[in-house]
């Protein structure tokens, strides 16, 4: 930021004008997916023709998510200087993670109890169809505990960010930033600098594309009412029904649970980030969302080390959402094709999904292979039967990205309020409306407004923002250079 004026703060008692609605992301985005909706609805031939306009965008979204993760990581391990709080972060997100994910599952069997959702339909299995779902799953297999954390470990490292391998990328960025801590921040400060210099290369581009993101949002919405109609709906009442009540109970929960560990009041929170949940409605997408959604979450109070640990780990360990959809859905096939499981063989089916569930984010067909594998571990119905979900799987998507989403939200703030982490004083300043560090201004695209808002601060005395949360003041990094600059015609030489 640059050093304010005099001048500048007198134009910075000039109250700011608020600015039109049609800038507004959320209200772009909001015309763009009622737009798809109409499209897909009244023109279902043109909107299935528009889904590049929705894999392009998460393709622009994908394409930094990779590099994103590893500076974010490195950078927030560097400034936090302590490898053993990097572990603690670590071990304390999957213990929330495993926590969240089991109680999910069992929420999600009791409503399926309760509710009954495939009760009556009787389904004989010799009308049912193998290829169906292999076309979906791509005949894959599920994998089995060894193989998803060895697989963890990546065999290259440009391999992992060739291939968007986010929990490989997230393993080496750790021991990158360990290093860091053990060799020393003094002496690895070329290399940080130019790390901070290329983070906020990226942070601005992020700006660019989400200039795009109603266009996104449009194709995406049109693509998906085109293809699957609303008609689908009555076909799957129920279960529908019993899975989107499900989540709304559920993310009451989750307001609870935010409110009582870490104090932060999560209506306030989703008024925050409407952007980004809408976003993420619009696409089906929660990856679309991880950058800006992890941006929010560090302007709001939550250091960069702990966000950058706990989203992108979350995402494959902790999907609430999929995980509820999971549980009532083994029970709609159970009962659709007559079986009422006993508790013994729910329990075991909680087991077997607590496993398969894990590493769903980006396979696809994630759920067919976590329900198939569980359908083959019980033997009650056969795997082919989970080809009934194909035509309710998608419409499902909107309950599991909100969810999922949210529960990562929930579970950043706790574990950063769990590390002493995360300051709520901050929080307060964002859902006001603030800016409250450097990197959240570019990413955003509010830099002018940040400046407006730190040459106000610094004419009432305050301190300047930090560059980013848990880290130093902008001044505090020296800005990458490829080669010195000399005045010209002096002649000098160094000392």
């Amino acid at each position: 930021m640059k050093i304010p004026n005099p001048e500048a703060l007198k134009a910075s008692s000039v109250p700011a004008k608020r600015k039109p609605l049609y800038k507004s992301l959320f209200f772009q985005i909001l015309i763009a997916v009622v737009a798809g909706v109409l499209i897909g609805h009244f023109w279902p031939d043109l909107g299935s023709q528009l889904r590049p306009l929705g894999d392009g965008f998460i393709k622009l979204i994908k394409m930094i998510i990779a590099p994103l993760i590893f500076l974010v990581i490195v950078t927030g391990i560097s400034a936090v200087g302590d490898v053993k709080a990097v572990g603690r972060v670590g071990v304390k997100a999957l213990v929330y993670f495993t926590a969240a994910t089991l109680f999910a599952l069992l929420f999600g069997l009791v409503v399926g109890n309760l509710v009954q959702p495939g009760a009556g339909l009787n389904i004989d299995p010799a009308t049912l169809s193998q290829a169906d779902l292999d076309a979906k799953t791509g005949s894959a297999a599920p994998k089995d505990a060894a193989s998803f954390i060895l697989d963890v470990i990546p065999a290259s490292v440009i391999g992992a960010f060739a291939s968007n391998s986010l929990l490989q990328v997230l393993f080496f960025s750790v021991f990158f930033g360990a290093a860091i801590v053990v060799i020393g921040r003094e002496r690895c400060m070329p290399v940080i600098s130019l790390m901070e210099t290329v983070l906020e290369l990226i942070f601005k581009i992020m700006s660019w594309i989400m200039k795009v993101a109603p266009i996104g949002a449009f194709g995406a919405m049109a693509f998906i009412i085109g293809q699957y109609g609303l008609s689908t709906l009555s076909t799957y009442a129920v279960l529908i029904a019993a899975c989107y009540g499900a989540a709304i109970v559920f993310i009451g929960l989750l307001f609870a649970v935010a409110w009582l560990t870490a104090r932060v009041p999560l209506w306030q929170f989703l008024k925050y980030t409407r952007e980004e949940f809408l976003l993420a409605l619009g696409t089906a997408s929660t990856e679309a969302v991880m950058p800006r959604i992890m941006t929010k979450l560090t302007n709001a109070g939550c250091s960069r080390a702990t966000t950058g640990l706990v989203v992108p780990t979350g995402y494959s360990f902790n999907l609430d959402g999929a995980a509820i959809y999971l549980s009532i859905s083994l029970l709609f096939l159970a009962q659709a094709f007559g079986h009422n499981l006993d508790l013994g063989q729910q329990l075991a089916a909680l087991g077997v999904l607590l496993l398969t569930s894990k590493g769903m984010a980006g396979v696809p067909g994630s759920s067919f292979l976590a329900l198939s594998a569980t359908a083959a571990a019980l033997g009650i119905f056969p795997v082919a039967g989970v080809a009934l979900l194909l035509g309710a799987d998608r419409l499902m998507d909107s309950m599991r990205v909100v969810v999922n989403l949210l529960g990562n939200c929930v579970a950043t703030f706790v574990v950063s309020k769990w590390e002493g982490q995360f300051d709520r004083s901050v929080m307060v300043r964002a859902f006001k409306g603030e800016i409250t560090n450097h990197d959240s201004a570019v990413m955003l695209g509010k830099e002018e407004d940040f400046q407006d808002q730190e040459l106000q601060r610094i004419s009432e005395g305050q301190a300047p923002s930090p560059k980013f949360r848990g880290g130093p003041n902008p001044g505090d990094i020296p800005r990458f250079q490829m080669s010195k600059s000399t005045r010209a015609g002096t002649g000098n030489s160094p000392d």
